[in-house]
């Protein structure tokens, strides 16, 4: 039974909060947005945790236990953050990371700038590669964090030895013309010309999913591989696209795309992976983790 902590994470707000709109408006998010990520812990457990009344939704006993443990996960990692900070003022050394494009952009190139001025010893070398060959340098010694999508096949299974930090769940929305209509739900989605997605990009599976749930496949032009190609292309008019909302964080500067958020899109999680033995992580490698799970939970994806 997989448990990803940051659901566990959600259910504990949901339980403080008194709700699932409660916690919504405490997040800043909307309530589907909660509902996913409980649908989302439920499926990955295979357990009910919310009892769903019409006075509202309250914790099954299942959702109590699995409460109970993000009450203590939240202590662990306060107290890990806490000894964690207590240390940064003389961390020094090389850390190497990998990652794929829409990562660095949004969150690695404002976090090396940062730590540049926040931890003069710490040097972050961010390497922009391949999964699988960022899983070979990772292996190897090469690479001391390998940033990943969840779902990716290198990602849904952890190597011996290796690690997983949990970073960012972020929406999927579609990018779409600007001048075109924006789809009020999936069914609209299902009449517009999609871009094709190449096999080997992030969007590929997310983008055959969504579709698989039309009830008509729909129609589809040109291939891209690249975020910046798709967001040129839908710029250009040449149709919509499934992006994660990272991608999209400066894309709204450009003239002639929208993003588009609706229920049904799912999520993209991002992980950290990093080598666990003795002797690793070293400490600046355990930094510059804590360093990108801070900086990710700052994103504000509302401005896509």
């Amino acid at each position: 039974m997989y448990l990803d902590p940051r659901r566990l994470a959600v259910l504990l707000n949901i339980h403080r909060a008194g709700g699932v709109l409660a916690a919504a408006d405490v997040a800043g998010v909307t309530p589907s947005a909660i509902s996913q990520q409980v649908a989302r812990l439920e499926d990955e457990t295979g357990i009910t945790v919310l009892d769903r009344q019409p006075a509202g939704a309250v914790l099954t006993t299942a959702g109590r236990i699995l409460v109970e443990a993000a009450e203590r996960i939240e202590s662990e990692l306060t107290d890990a953050r806490r000894a964690l900070a207590a240390l940064q003022e003389d961390v020094t050394g090389t850390v190497v990371i990998a990652a794929f494009q829409s990562v660095i952009q949004a969150l690695l190139v404002p976090l090396v700038e940062d730590l540049k001025e926040r931890l003069p010893g710490l040097d972050l070398l961010v390497h922009e590669i391949g999964a699988e060959e960022g899983a070979r340098g990772l292996r190897e010694g090469a690479i001391d964090v390998l940033m990943l999508e969840a779902d990716s096949p290198i990602g849904r299974t952890s190597p011996r030895g290796t690690h997983d930090v949990a970073v960012l769940d972020e929406p999927w929305v579609v990018a779409v013309p600007a001048n075109a209509p924006a789809p009020a739900n999936l069914d609209e989605l299902a009449q517009v010309t999609w871009l094709g997605v190449d096999p080997a990009a992030a969007a590929h599976s997310a983008t055959a999913r969504l579709h698989a749930t039309f009830a008509k496949a729909p129609p589809v032009a040109h291939v891209y591989s690249d975020s910046d190609v798709a967001i040129s292309m839908v710029s250009g008019g040449m149709g919509v696209a499934l992006l994660p909302s990272l991608a999209l964080l400066g894309a709204l500067r450009r003239e002639g795309i929208q993003a588009v958020s609706m229920p049904g899109l799912g999520t993209r999680s991002v992980i950290a992976r990093h080598r666990r033995s003795r002797a690793e992580p070293r400490r600046e490698v355990l930094t510059v983790l804590n360093e990108i799970v801070e900086a990710a939970g700052e994103l504000d994806l509302s401005a896509v």
